[in-house]
C-alpha cells in the first residue's frame, strides 16, 4: 500500500513539472522563431537595397532624368489652355451648318466651312508677318542693291526682304518690274489695305521708279534714298501725292504660301 503511493506521488510530480515546463519551453521557441524570422526580413531588405543601389549605377544619366521627369506630373499652363480654346473658338466660328428640309422627311444638316473667312485669316496672319518685318528695320540706312538687315536695303530691296518668303511666286528687284508684275493686282488709292505695294515715279523716266509698303493711316514705309534711313512716309504729302502712280496688291489668298 505505501508503495503504491508512493508512485502515485512521483506520477504526480512528474504532471506537475510537464504542466509547468512545458509553456516556458514553448514560449523559449516562439522567440527563437521570431528572431529567426526577423533576421531574414532584414537580410532581404538589405539585399532589395543592394539590388536597386546596382540598378541606378547601371542607369545613364538620361535614363535617370527620362525616370525623374515621368514621376513628376506637370500641370498644363493657364497660357497654353487660354490659348488652345481660344484656337479652338476661332475654329468654332469659321464652321456653320447647312440644313437642308424635304417634306415629310426630318432635315438634314451638314457642317460647312466658311472659305471665305479662312482665306481672309490666312492672308492677315501673312500681312502681319510682313508688317512686322518692315518695322524692325526702322531707322536702318538707304544702301543702294540692299536685300538684307546686315547691309541695310534701297526701296525695292525692302519690298523683296518683306514678302520674299511669304508669298508663293517670285519678287522682282527694280520697283519697275514690281509695278508691272503680273501676280500683283491693281488698287485704288481709296481702298488700300496693309501690305499693299505704293508706287512713284520720281526721276521722269520709266513707269515707276520707286516703291514703298502701304502701313495703314494714309502712310507708307519706305527706303528713300541715300543719306537718309528707313522710314514711315504720309502718303498725302505734297511731293508724294505729285509723283504717286498707282498700287499693286501681292497678298492674296491665291498669292500667299
Amino acid at each position: 500500500m505505501a508503495r503504491i503511493n508512493k508512485i502515485s506521488i512521483t506520477l504526480c510530480a512528474l504532471l506537475f513539472t510537464s504542466l509547468t515546463f512545458t509553456p516556458v519551453a514553448n514560449a523559449s521557441q516562439q522567440a527563437r522563431h521570431s528572431a529567426v524570422q526577423k533576421n531574414h526580413l532584414v537580410k532581404a531588405t538589405e539585399r532589395k537595397k543592394k539590388t536597386t543601389a546596382k540598378n541606378d549605377k547601371k542607369k545613364t544619366p538620361a535614363q535617370t532624368k527620362q525616370t525623374a521627369s515621368s514621376k513628376t506630373k506637370t500641370k498644363p499652363s493657364r497660357t497654353a489652355h487660354s490659348a488652345k480654346s481660344k484656337a479652338s473658338q476661332t475654329a468654332a466660328n469659321l464652321v456653320t451648318e447647312k440644313c437642308i428640309t424635304r417634306k415629310g422627311h426630318k432635315a438634314k444638316c451638314t457642317k460647312v466651312t466658311k472659305i471665305a473667312e479662312v482665306h481672309k485669316v490666312r492672308v492677315q496672319k501673312a500681312q502681319k508677318t510682313a508688317m512686322n518685318k518692315l518695322m524692325g528695320q526702322i531707322g536702318k540706312p538707304y544702301h543702294w542693291g540692299g536685300t538684307s538687315p546686315r547691309t541695310g536695303f534701297d526701296c525695292s530691296g525692302l519690298v523683296y526682304y518683306a514678302y520674299k518668303d511669304l508669298v508663293k511666286f517670285r519678287i522682282p528687284r527694280t520697283a519697275n518690274e514690281m509695278y508691272h508684275l503680273r501676280d500683283a493686282s491693281p488698287v485704288d488709292r481709296g481702298e488700300l489695305e496693309n501690305g499693299d505695294l505704293v508706287f512713284f515715279r520720281t526721276q521722269g523716266r520709266g513707269t515707276a521708279d520707286h516703291v514703298g509698303v502701304y502701313v495703314g493711316n494714309g502712310k507708307f514705309i519706305q527706303s528713300p534714298r541715300s543719306g537718309q534711313d528707313i522710314q514711315i512716309t504720309s502718303l498725302s504729302e505734297d511731293y508724294w501725292v505729285r509723283h504717286y502712280v498707282g498700287a499693286r496688291r501681292v497678298m492674296t489668298p491665291k498669292t500667299i504660301r
